[in-house]
């Protein structure tokens, strides 16, 4: 009965908020795949199915290493993945089914029992993974009721949320045990769902797979050609990293001072758009500085400008010192992981909003908040005449990126345990 009314609720919830959704820039894409409609099924070749679902781009973004790491315990697995957002599609469509490593990707159907009912009857997964804090009661029932296994992977339950949990389990049944495995990113949060009901047995602590999505392959040793064409023969190295507009100006204002007191500093800078680099070098040029783009044989100018792609992180490598950009504006930070990777100290500006979760891992173990670039430069000023301190921050940093890898291998070993075994 409860059920029933639930159901019913759900309906008219949608019809309120439906013309919202229809219109709004995130989800305007896919309506018939939310409603259940499928033409056909998404997947032809034969094998276990997984359906993994992250909301947004940056949720998907989570699910990629976790992918990758699946294919290559069960090569025979299909794989789809679904988001609630366009963006989240965009970002599965580019990093997942362009590269091979998924069979189709979808939205994930409106939490309504006909929309849920007919997408797992057309893709049939064997099982359906869940991200964070995607509990959709309806999906979670049929899935449930069709026997198909049911993962939460970064499994994310907030304190200030644990009375909500309660009065919606009150009302639908608890939703939490339907699920096979609760892939948790932290102890304090698998002891919530444990409050929350949650058999034991199926609880793992397994970390966040969203580091392993932002971690790098950082290179055995510094790269002797990027070396040379940078000019860099022993100097000290300040290397600013995905840098946007509006950042770069007072870093090279800051540059400029600091290079009376430190004669061999010198510069590079990444912006995070290649576009922007003769803007850029403009701007270091305006400062009196010599300067020259990536690009532009020369020698050791005091500025170089990186205009190429896929060269930063060996870039990091070359650094003394490292500052990621994107964080003194609204941009919401840059990934920090990959110059702590490469045992780098990470300057960073206040506004990570994007980054949270390495912020937390980061700072007080290689990595340093500053609220200003006027904070920035006089911390910089004291981190480069103390050449020790830096050595020691860059050895706290690559040990802490390192101690957060591995969840999604975690993860995935988990997942494949559930799927049927491979058929001859």
């Amino acid at each position: 009965m409860i059920r029933a009314l639930a159901s019913a609720l759900s309906y008219l919830v949608f019809a309120l908020v439906a013309p919202f959704l229809f219109f709004v820039a995130r989800t305007r894409r896919g309506w018939r795949r939310r409603l259940g409609h499928y033409p056909g099924d998404p997947v032809t070749a034969p094998g276990p199915r997984v359906w993994l679902h992250g909301a947004s781009a940056g949720d998907v973004l989570g699910l990629v290493p976790i992918v990758k790491e699946l294919k290559r315990l069960r090569p025979d697995a299909r794989i789809v993945v679904s988001a609630m957002t366009d963006s989240g599609a965009a970002m599965a469509e580019q990093k997942l089914l362009a590269q091979g490593l998924c069979d189709a990707v979808t939205w994930v159907p409106w939490d309504l029992p006909h929309a849920v009912n007919g997408a797992l009857k057309t893709v049939r997964p064997d099982v359906l993974v869940l991200e964070y804090t995607e509990l959709w009661p309806q999906l979670i029932h049929a899935a449930s009721r069709a026997g198909i296994r049911l993962v939460l992977t970064n499994g994310r339950i907030g304190e200030r949320n644990l009375t909500r949990y309660r009065v919606l389990f009150a009302l639908l049944g608890n939703l939490l045990a339907s699920f096979d495995l609760l892939l948790m990113r932290s102890e304090d949060e698998a002891e919530r769902v444990l409050l929350l009901g949650a058999p034991k047995v199926r609880v793992h602590v397994t970390g966040n797979t969203k580091f392993d999505a932002l971690s790098v392959s950082v290179p055995e040793a510094i790269d002797p050609a990027l070396r040379d064409a940078l000019g860099c023969a022993g100097e000290r190295l300040w290397v600013c990293g995905s840098t946007h507009e509006g950042e770069e100006g007072p870093l090279l204002t800051s540059f400029a001072r600091l290079r009376q007191e430190f004669p061999d500093l010198r510069l590079v800078l990444a912006p995070r758009y290649v576009e922007r680099a003769p803007r850029v070098l403009a701007l270091a040029k305006e400062q009196g500085l010599t300067a020259r783009l990536r690009s532009t044989p020369g020698g050791t100018e005091a500025v170089i400008v990186l205009d190429t792609i896929g060269e930063l992180v060996r870039t990091y490598m070359l650094a003394t010192v490292v500052f990621v950009g994107g964080s003194f504006g609204k941009r919401g930070g840059q990934n920090i992981l990959e110059p702590a990777a490469c045992g780098k100290p990470v300057l960073f500006g206040p506004h990570m909003e994007n980054f949270v979760d390495p912020v937390q891992v980061l700072v007080g173990r290689g990595g340093l908040q500053v609220s200003t670039p006027v904070a920035l430069e006089k911390l910089l000023r004291d981190l480069l005449a103390r050449p020790d301190e830096l050595d020691k921050l860059g050895k706290l940093a690559r040990e802490a990126a390192t101690s957060v890898r591995g969840a999604s291998l975690r993860d995935a070993k988990l997942i494949a345990g559930l799927l049927p075994e491979a058929r001859a």
